[in-house]
Protein backbone atom coordinates (compact mmCIF):
# COMPACT_ATOMS: atom_id res chain seq x y z
CA UNK A 1 0.00 0.00 0.00
CA UNK A 2 1.11 3.33 -1.07
CA UNK A 3 0.49 7.15 -0.16
CA UNK A 4 1.69 10.39 -1.60
CA UNK A 5 4.00 12.26 0.23
CA UNK A 6 5.86 15.49 -0.06
CA UNK A 7 10.12 14.83 -0.88
CA UNK A 8 12.65 17.35 -0.50
CA UNK A 9 14.81 16.24 -3.57
CA UNK A 10 18.14 17.91 -2.36
CA UNK A 11 18.56 21.25 -0.47
CA UNK A 12 17.46 23.94 -1.79
CA UNK A 13 14.48 26.76 -2.49
CA UNK A 14 11.19 25.98 -2.77
CA UNK A 15 11.02 24.01 -5.81
CA UNK A 16 12.57 21.24 -4.47
CA UNK A 17 9.53 19.94 -2.85
CA UNK A 18 8.02 17.82 -4.87
CA UNK A 19 5.22 14.92 -4.60
CA UNK A 20 6.13 11.46 -4.59
CA UNK A 21 5.09 7.80 -3.81
CA UNK A 22 5.86 6.13 -0.45
CA UNK A 23 4.97 3.14 1.56
CA UNK A 24 2.13 3.73 4.53
CA UNK A 25 3.89 3.74 7.39
CA UNK A 26 2.45 1.02 10.14
CA UNK A 27 2.51 2.41 13.56
CA UNK A 28 4.58 1.06 15.70
CA UNK A 29 4.29 0.10 19.94
CA UNK A 30 2.35 2.95 21.29
CA UNK A 31 1.64 4.91 18.41
CA UNK A 32 -1.77 5.13 16.08
CA UNK A 33 -1.32 5.71 12.39
CA UNK A 34 -3.70 8.77 11.03
CA UNK A 35 -5.07 9.45 7.74
CA UNK A 36 -4.03 12.79 7.38
CA UNK A 37 -6.66 15.43 6.71
CA UNK A 38 -4.45 18.78 6.83
CA UNK A 39 -0.48 19.53 7.89
CA UNK A 40 0.47 22.71 9.05
CA UNK A 41 3.04 24.73 7.21
CA UNK A 42 6.26 25.87 10.01
CA UNK A 43 9.48 27.79 9.99
CA UNK A 44 11.51 24.56 10.75
CA UNK A 45 10.12 23.20 7.79
CA UNK A 46 11.67 25.38 5.67
CA UNK A 47 15.09 25.41 7.81
CA UNK A 48 14.77 21.43 6.89
CA UNK A 49 14.21 22.08 3.10
CA UNK A 50 17.12 24.21 2.98
CA UNK A 51 19.72 21.60 4.34
CA UNK A 52 19.74 23.28 7.70
CA UNK A 53 17.81 21.23 10.12
CA UNK A 54 17.74 17.37 10.10
CA UNK A 55 14.93 15.28 11.35
CA UNK A 56 15.96 13.66 15.01
CA UNK A 57 17.08 10.44 14.28
CA UNK A 58 14.43 8.00 13.44
CA UNK A 59 12.22 10.09 12.06
CA UNK A 60 10.40 10.23 8.99
CA UNK A 61 12.50 12.61 6.57
CA UNK A 62 9.30 13.48 5.29
CA UNK A 63 8.67 17.31 6.58
CA UNK A 64 5.43 18.34 8.35
CA UNK A 65 5.42 18.51 11.93
CA UNK A 66 1.46 18.74 12.70
CA UNK A 67 -1.32 17.42 11.38
CA UNK A 68 -4.79 16.74 12.03
CA UNK A 69 -6.67 13.62 10.98
CA UNK A 70 -8.44 10.43 11.70
CA UNK A 71 -7.12 7.41 13.41
CA UNK A 72 -7.28 4.36 11.22
CA UNK A 73 -4.75 1.77 12.91
CA UNK A 74 -3.11 1.16 16.32
CA UNK A 75 -0.17 0.00 17.19
CA UNK A 76 0.67 -2.45 19.86
CA UNK A 77 0.00 -1.30 23.19
CA UNK A 78 -2.04 1.97 21.92
CA UNK A 79 -5.21 2.29 23.53
CA UNK A 80 -5.73 5.95 24.58
CA UNK A 81 -7.64 6.34 20.93
CA UNK A 82 -10.24 4.07 18.87
CA UNK A 83 -9.87 3.70 15.21
CA UNK A 84 -12.15 6.82 13.77
CA UNK A 85 -11.20 9.27 16.28
CA UNK A 86 -10.02 12.51 14.95
CA UNK A 87 -6.99 13.86 16.72
CA UNK A 88 -4.17 16.27 16.19
CA UNK A 89 -0.50 15.53 16.66
CA UNK A 90 2.49 17.13 17.06
CA UNK A 91 4.99 15.04 15.00
CA UNK A 92 8.78 14.57 14.68
CA UNK A 93 8.14 14.75 10.86
CA UNK A 94 6.50 13.02 8.19
CA UNK A 95 3.13 15.28 8.46
CA UNK A 96 3.28 16.03 4.86
CA UNK A 97 1.94 12.95 3.57
CA UNK A 98 -1.60 11.09 3.24
CA UNK A 99 -0.87 9.00 6.38
CA UNK A 100 1.26 9.77 9.36
CA UNK A 101 2.30 7.70 12.54
CA UNK A 102 2.13 9.16 15.83
CA UNK A 103 3.08 8.36 19.44
CA UNK A 104 -0.66 8.10 20.76
CA UNK A 105 1.18 10.61 24.03
CA UNK A 106 1.84 13.29 21.22
CA UNK A 107 -1.82 13.27 19.99
CA UNK A 108 -4.93 15.03 21.23
CA UNK A 109 -8.74 14.91 20.73
CA UNK A 110 -8.95 17.20 18.08
CA UNK A 111 -11.08 20.17 19.85
CA UNK A 112 -14.68 20.31 19.31
CA UNK A 113 -15.91 22.74 16.90
CA UNK A 114 -12.67 23.13 14.84
CA UNK A 115 -12.20 22.04 11.50
CA UNK A 116 -9.13 19.99 9.94
CA UNK A 117 -7.33 23.22 9.09
CA UNK A 118 -7.82 24.67 12.43
CA UNK A 119 -6.66 21.86 14.12
CA UNK A 120 -4.08 21.22 11.91
CA UNK A 121 -2.75 24.60 13.37
CA UNK A 122 -2.46 24.15 16.61
CA UNK A 123 0.44 21.83 17.81
CA UNK A 124 3.71 23.00 16.57
CA UNK A 125 3.17 26.76 17.78
CA UNK A 126 1.35 25.88 21.04
CA UNK A 127 3.22 23.47 22.30
CA UNK A 128 6.32 26.00 21.37
CA UNK A 129 4.88 28.84 23.10
CA UNK A 130 3.52 27.05 25.88
CA UNK A 131 6.86 25.67 26.48
CA UNK A 132 8.79 28.30 26.25
CA UNK A 133 6.21 31.72 27.06
CA UNK A 134 4.59 30.04 29.87
CA UNK A 135 6.54 26.85 31.26
CA UNK A 136 10.68 28.76 30.84
CA UNK A 137 9.42 32.05 31.08
CA UNK A 138 6.49 31.93 33.58
CA UNK A 139 4.32 34.28 32.00
CA UNK A 140 2.19 35.66 34.55
CA UNK A 141 -1.33 37.49 34.67
CA UNK A 142 -0.66 41.42 35.00
CA UNK A 143 2.65 41.18 33.10
CA UNK A 144 3.68 42.73 30.14
CA UNK A 145 4.97 40.62 26.85
CA UNK A 146 6.96 41.65 24.04
CA UNK A 147 6.70 39.06 20.97
CA UNK A 148 8.45 39.59 17.90
CA UNK A 149 7.01 38.51 14.63
CA UNK A 150 4.04 39.42 16.02
CA UNK A 151 2.17 38.02 12.27
CA UNK A 152 3.68 35.14 12.31
CA UNK A 153 2.13 31.62 13.38
CA UNK A 154 4.17 31.58 16.52
CA UNK A 155 3.46 35.42 16.89
CA UNK A 156 -0.48 34.96 16.59
CA UNK A 157 -0.33 32.16 19.17
CA UNK A 158 1.75 33.75 21.22
CA UNK A 159 -0.54 37.00 21.24
CA UNK A 160 -3.55 35.10 22.06
CA UNK A 161 -2.47 32.53 25.03
CA UNK A 162 -0.69 35.72 26.74
CA UNK A 163 -3.87 37.64 26.43
CA UNK A 164 -6.26 34.54 27.40
CA UNK A 165 -3.84 34.38 30.73
CA UNK A 166 -4.35 37.77 31.67
CA UNK A 167 -1.14 39.47 29.96
CA UNK A 168 -0.67 42.73 28.38
CA UNK A 169 0.86 42.69 24.83
CA UNK A 170 2.99 44.13 22.64
CA UNK A 171 3.79 43.02 19.62
CA UNK A 172 5.90 43.88 16.45
CA UNK A 173 5.32 44.10 12.86
CA UNK A 174 6.32 45.04 9.20
CA UNK A 175 3.36 46.61 7.97
CA UNK A 176 0.39 48.57 9.07
CA UNK A 177 -1.86 45.46 8.34
CA UNK A 178 -0.26 43.35 10.15
CA UNK A 179 -0.52 45.38 13.03
CA UNK A 180 -4.10 45.70 12.60
CA UNK A 181 -4.74 42.28 12.34
CA UNK A 182 -2.36 41.67 15.42
CA UNK A 183 -4.55 44.03 17.67
CA UNK A 184 -7.78 42.36 16.52
CA UNK A 185 -6.27 38.86 18.24
CA UNK A 186 -5.57 40.68 21.69
CA UNK A 187 -2.62 42.73 21.46
CA UNK A 188 -2.63 46.65 22.98
CA UNK A 189 0.63 47.38 21.20
CA UNK A 190 1.48 46.94 17.60
CA UNK A 191 5.08 48.14 16.51
CA UNK A 192 6.04 49.13 13.18
CA UNK A 193 9.70 47.89 13.02
CA UNK A 194 10.56 49.62 9.71
CA UNK A 195 9.43 53.05 11.32
CA UNK A 196 9.67 52.73 14.99
CA UNK A 197 12.27 51.47 17.41
CA UNK A 198 10.50 49.00 19.45
CA UNK A 199 12.65 49.45 22.83
CA UNK A 200 11.73 53.14 22.74
CA UNK A 201 8.06 52.23 22.09
CA UNK A 202 7.86 49.29 24.66
CA UNK A 203 9.83 51.67 27.21
CA UNK A 204 6.74 54.84 26.62
CA UNK A 205 4.19 52.22 26.89
CA UNK A 206 5.17 50.50 30.05
CA UNK A 207 6.14 53.97 31.89
CA UNK A 208 10.04 53.29 31.46
CA UNK A 209 9.54 49.93 33.41
CA UNK A 210 10.30 47.90 29.79
CA UNK A 211 8.74 44.57 28.81
CA UNK A 212 8.48 41.42 31.72
CA UNK A 213 8.91 38.48 29.23
CA UNK A 214 9.91 38.74 25.63
CA UNK A 215 9.83 36.39 22.70
CA UNK A 216 12.08 36.58 19.88
CA UNK A 217 12.35 34.51 16.93
CA UNK A 218 14.72 37.16 14.91
CA UNK A 219 17.84 37.29 17.40
CA UNK A 220 20.82 39.18 15.50
CA UNK A 221 20.90 42.64 16.99
CA UNK A 222 17.53 41.97 18.52
CA UNK A 223 19.75 40.72 21.42
CA UNK A 224 20.96 43.48 22.63
CA UNK A 225 17.43 45.74 22.37
CA UNK A 226 15.98 43.18 23.99
CA UNK A 227 18.29 43.69 26.79
CA UNK A 228 17.74 47.40 26.85
CA UNK A 229 13.79 46.82 26.48
CA UNK A 230 13.27 44.32 29.09
CA UNK A 231 12.15 45.29 32.83
CA UNK A 232 14.29 44.38 35.79
CA UNK A 233 14.04 40.70 35.82
CA UNK A 234 12.88 40.45 33.21
CA UNK A 235 12.61 37.04 31.15
CA UNK A 236 13.48 36.64 27.40
CA UNK A 237 12.66 33.01 25.65
CA UNK A 238 14.71 32.72 22.17
CA UNK A 239 12.59 30.59 20.25
CA UNK A 240 14.46 31.17 16.99
CA UNK A 241 17.27 33.14 15.05
CA UNK A 242 15.93 33.87 12.13
CA UNK A 243 18.52 36.72 11.66
CA UNK A 244 21.72 34.61 12.41
CA UNK A 245 23.70 34.88 16.41
CA UNK A 246 23.87 37.60 18.58
CA UNK A 247 25.87 41.25 17.20
CA UNK A 248 27.40 43.61 19.56
CA UNK A 249 25.67 41.99 22.87
CA UNK A 250 26.97 43.78 26.25
CA UNK A 251 25.93 41.61 28.76
CA UNK A 252 26.71 44.67 31.92
CA UNK A 253 22.83 45.08 31.05
CA UNK A 254 21.64 41.63 31.42
CA UNK A 255 23.78 41.71 34.94
CA UNK A 256 22.62 45.09 35.93
CA UNK A 257 18.79 44.01 35.43
CA UNK A 258 19.41 40.70 36.33
CA UNK A 259 17.74 39.47 33.15
CA UNK A 260 17.56 35.29 32.53
CA UNK A 261 17.47 35.01 28.68
CA UNK A 262 16.51 31.29 27.84
CA UNK A 263 15.29 29.20 25.21
CA UNK A 264 14.48 25.34 23.30
CA UNK A 265 13.70 23.67 20.79
CA UNK A 266 10.51 21.19 20.21
CA UNK A 267 11.35 18.85 17.63
CA UNK A 268 14.40 16.95 19.38
CA UNK A 269 12.56 16.65 22.57
CA UNK A 270 11.51 13.00 23.66
CA UNK A 271 8.28 11.43 23.36
CA UNK A 272 7.76 11.69 27.17
CA UNK A 273 8.50 15.32 27.13
CA UNK A 274 5.70 16.13 24.32
CA UNK A 275 3.53 14.30 26.45
CA UNK A 276 4.13 16.31 29.18
CA UNK A 277 3.48 19.44 27.18
CA UNK A 278 0.38 17.76 25.71
CA UNK A 279 -1.14 17.04 28.70
CA UNK A 280 -0.80 20.38 30.00
CA UNK A 281 -2.28 21.69 27.13
CA UNK A 282 -5.65 19.52 27.11
CA UNK A 283 -6.02 20.61 30.65
CA UNK A 284 -5.60 24.57 30.53
CA UNK A 285 -5.62 25.51 26.57
CA UNK A 286 -8.11 22.79 24.90
CA UNK A 287 -10.85 24.59 27.04
CA UNK A 288 -10.25 27.52 26.01
CA UNK A 289 -10.21 26.47 21.78
CA UNK A 290 -13.59 24.64 22.44
CA UNK A 291 -15.09 27.31 24.19
CA UNK A 292 -14.52 30.13 21.16
CA UNK A 293 -11.87 32.20 23.36
CA UNK A 294 -9.02 31.19 20.94
CA UNK A 295 -8.85 30.12 17.90
CA UNK A 296 -5.92 29.62 15.14
CA UNK A 297 -5.53 32.23 12.79
CA UNK A 298 -5.70 30.63 9.25
CA UNK A 299 -4.02 32.86 6.38
CA UNK A 300 -3.98 30.06 3.25
CA UNK A 301 -4.44 26.79 2.42
CA UNK A 302 -2.91 24.79 -0.31
CA UNK A 303 -3.71 21.22 -1.43
CA UNK A 304 -0.77 18.84 -0.50
CA UNK A 305 1.07 18.69 -4.09
CA UNK A 306 1.53 22.17 -4.05
CA UNK A 307 3.71 22.59 -0.89
CA UNK A 308 6.23 23.95 -3.30
CA UNK A 309 3.97 27.18 -3.15
CA UNK A 310 2.79 26.78 0.07
CA UNK A 311 6.54 27.26 1.38
CA UNK A 312 7.24 30.54 -1.20
CA UNK A 313 4.19 32.11 0.61
CA UNK A 314 5.79 31.94 4.00
CA UNK A 315 9.15 33.05 2.46
CA UNK A 316 7.61 36.07 1.40
CA UNK A 317 6.92 36.74 4.76
CA UNK A 318 2.81 38.35 3.64
CA UNK A 319 1.16 35.83 5.30
CA UNK A 320 -0.65 36.60 9.29
CA UNK A 321 -1.41 33.46 10.92
CA UNK A 322 -0.96 30.19 10.39
CA UNK A 323 0.09 28.22 6.43
CA UNK A 324 -1.94 24.69 5.86
CA UNK A 325 -1.61 21.66 3.66
CA UNK A 326 -4.96 19.67 2.60
CA UNK A 327 -5.45 17.03 2.01
CA UNK A 328 -8.67 14.38 1.00
CA UNK A 329 -11.68 16.15 3.01
CA UNK A 330 -9.81 18.50 5.06
CA UNK A 331 -12.43 21.43 4.49
CA UNK A 332 -14.94 19.47 5.97
CA UNK A 333 -15.93 21.28 9.87
CA UNK A 334 -16.07 18.25 12.23
CA UNK A 335 -19.58 18.37 14.11
CA UNK A 336 -19.66 20.51 17.48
Amino acid sequence: MTMQAIDIQRPGGPEVLVPASHPIPRPALGEVLVKVGAAGINRPDVLQRRGLYSPPTGASAIPGLEIAGEVVELGAGAGRFQVGDPVCALVPGGGYAEYCVVHESNALPMPLGLSLVEAAAVPETFFTVWANLFQRAKLKAGETVLIHGGASGIGTTATMLSKAFGATVAVTVGSEEKGLACLSLGASLAINYHTQDFVEEVKKFTDGKGADVVVDIIAGDYVARNYQAAALNGRIVQIGVQNGPARELNLMTMLSKRLTHTGSTLRSRSVAEKAQLARELERQVWPLLEQGKIRPKIFRTFRLEHAADAHALMESGVHVGKIVLTISTAQADRPS
